[in-house]
Order: structure tokens, then sequence, then C-alpha cells
């Protein structure tokens, strides 16, 4: 999975359709839907922009950074370690993703240090929580 399939995947899912329904709402093939987010290379960029736009987005160069959708799938609810860019190494777990209302997109995660976890597990509360900004992630592997 690459960066966009990932996105669409969690658009799609957070809308609850499937990848049927999405191809007729995009007026693409599923053969293409299924291709996009399973990543494959090449794509006609024509669709990706249709697909994209009935999310309410467009393609545009943006600069390298982890993909907040891989964080989504493969680590949220799972012991972490995360090197932000100051040096700092948190451990813990991702419980949520946090989403900018305005861009529609992940641009934090709450997040529960290992410290913390157990109480956390027998009473969820926010006091045992922080929020890390998605943009101070330097790297993130499963502990």
């Amino acid at each position: 999975m690459n960066n966009l399939s990932s996105f669409i995947r969690f658009q799609r899912k957070k809308l609850g359709i499937t990848q049927e329904e999405l191809a007729t709402k995009a007026g693409v093939g599923i053969r293409f839907i299924r291709e996009l987010e399973q990543g494959k290379e090449s794509l006609q960029l024509d669709k990706v922009e249709q697909v994209l736009h009935l999310f309410g987005f467009q393609l545009t160069p943006n600069k390298q950074q982890i993909d907040p959708y891989d964080i989504f799938w493969n680590y949220l609810n799972k012991g972490v370690k995360i090197t932000l860019f100051n040096k700092v190494v948190k451990y813990g777990i991702i419980v949520q993703e946090m989403i900018n209302k305005k861009e529609n997109k992940i641009d934090a995660w709450k997040f529960v240090p290992n410290n913390n976890a157990i109480q956390f597990q027998q009473k969820p509360d926010d006091k045992l929580t922080e929020i890390i900004n998605h943009s101070d992630i330097f790297s993130i592997e499963n502990q």
C-alpha cells in the first residue's frame, strides 16, 4: 500500500461504502478501485482525480512525511515506539486518530504512554493521554 491507496481506503471505509459503491459514485470501474486501493503504481491520473474529487480532495504535491493512513492501518491500538523530530522517543499505544475537520484528514494522534497504559485500559480517561501532532513524528515502529 502507498499513501494514496491508504488514503482512499480510509476515506471509503469512513463513509461506510463498498468498493463497488465507490466505483459507481466516482464513475470509474471496480477494477480501477481495487487497483487503486492495492497501490498499483501506474494508474490513470484523470480517474484518480475523479475518485479524490468525490471525497473533496485533489491530487497535489506535498512534502513527504510518514503516511498517516499507514499509521492508522498498521499501528493503531498497538504498542509503538515513536521518535519525534526533536529526538524525543515515546513508548506507548496510539488509541485514536485526530481528524482536522476543516481539511478532513488525520493531523494528530491520541497517545497513551506505557506508564499509563494499564490504568487507561481499566478506565479510559483523556487525562492519561497526550496528543502527538502527526507532523512531529520522524519515525514509528512496533515495540
